[in-house]
């Protein structure tokens, strides 16, 4: 069988494969839940199709937050480049240009320049920070885990480089030292957990999402998906969820969500990109939100 470069995410699957076979997910047990539904979330944080499904996922906790939790696993897209010999696969200067193309196909702002300037060598370390970084809340790492991507995405930072990590932790207000200690330390042991568990469940590929609820009984959302289908899944195993109506003025969306991409935005507000990117820039000149301009796009940032 053809193995396909690590890093490879193909737009018409939504998904970045790993070039490994593993074992099938029927006979193995996912942990307990808390709300009644729990989405299993195997990611990366280099995975441009993850990045992809951001919108839905914002738009699935507005409307269905009390019903679900996210809880995010680590899996390990690029270990080295070393780790991926053969004819397929051309190092990192092979993703700058599939990276432009992903990020045109999500509507998401991707420059992948970076693999041109500043290429990772690994997805493991800032993986590896994520995990350090739930040591400290979840919440919390959620807001880390998107402050890099925002940062390796559309900054073009390599979030390998611990300088960026740090950057990123204070920003999030994690304590950057314990961070650091728990970087080295015990997050490495956790990684490696997320690593046996994606194995032990036949994950090949990110985004891998298994929505589970209490009897175990799940669904597995292999790739970039419509909306649409990750709310069904989620009403097929809990048909008393309701869906929720929520503000979709500006600030109400910038007050939930500190940062937000055009298409984010257009998601959330039930707009169509071109009259988001319209909208927002009124709302930039006006003072009211603010704005990183990337190669690809723009990241609104509230005031």
């Amino acid at each position: 069988m053809e193995t396909k470069p690590i890093l490879y995410c193909d737009t018409e699957t939504g998904v970045c494969e790993i070039p490994t076979t593993q074992a099938s997910i029927e006979d193995t047990n996912i942990a307990s839940v808390q709300k009644p539904i729990k989405l299993l979330y195997f990611t990366d944080p280099i995975c441009s199709s993850c990045w992809g499904i951001d919108p839905q996922l914002k738009k699935l906790a507005l409307e269905y937050g009390p019903y679900f939790e996210v809880e995010y696993r680590m899996g390990g897209l690029l270990p080295s480049w070393e780790a991926y010999g053969g004819r397929d696969v051309n190092g990192p200067a092979s993703v700058a240009q599939h990276w432009e193309e992903a990020g045109a196909h999500y509507e998401m702002p991707i420059n992948g320049d970076l693999w041109l300037e500043d290429p990772l060598p690994s997805s493991y370390p800032p993986s590896i920070a994520f995990k350090a970084a739930q040591l400290q809340g979840e919440e919390k790492a959620g807001k880390f885990l998107r402050r890099i991507k925002e940062m390796i995405f559309l900054e073009k930072k390599n979030i390998a480089r611990w300088e960026n990590l740090a950057l990123a932790a204070e920003q999030t207000n994690l304590d950057v030292a314990q961070l650091k200690a728990d970087f080295e330390g015990e997050a490495i042991a956790l990684f490696q957990q997320d690593l046996a568990l994606a194995r032990q469940l036949g994950v090949r590929g990110f985004p891998t999402i298994f929505v589970t609820d209490k009897n175990d009984n799940r669904i597995l959302i292999y790739g970039s998906r419509p909306y649409e289908q990750y709310e069904q899944a989620l009403l097929q195993l809990h048909p008393e969820a309701t869906k929720q109506a929520y503000d979709t003025a500006y600030a109400s969306l910038f007050g939930r969500y500190s940062t937000l991409t055009t298409k984010e935005f257009a998601v959330l507000s039930s707009m169509k990109t071109v009259e988001a990117e319209t909208h927002l820039q009124e709302l930039q000149a006006q003072g009211k939100i603010g704005k990183y301009a990337s190669k690809n796009g723009a990241l609104w940032m509230k005031q």
